[in-house]
């Protein structure tokens, strides 16, 4: 039980960094000035799902059900 309680713990510290650097590196939601003159939406964020922000945040919603799945697996208490 000892080495399952080690590699869950590993792959929580994965987790946690991968999280961190996936957040840091997607863009901020503000829309600038372009809110302020009540432009419409671009081709470009209308398409953003293909896109590589897109990308980022598909992956980060992964990883954060994995930060919490793995959070309550290592809280239950079973391992100690």
């Amino acid at each position: 039980m000892s080495v399952l309680l080690a590699i869950l713990k590993i792959l929580f510290v994965i987790d946690c960094i991968a999280l961190v650097v996936l957040v840091l590196l997607q863009e901020g939601k503000g829309r600038g000035l372009g809110t302020i003159s009540g432009t419409s939406e671009s081709y470009w964020s209308q398409n953003k799902g293909r896109s590589r922000e897109g990308a980022l945040v598909k992956i980060t919603k992964i990883l954060a059900v994995a930060f919490l799945a793995l959070a309550i697996v290592l809280n239950l208490g079973v391992f100690n």
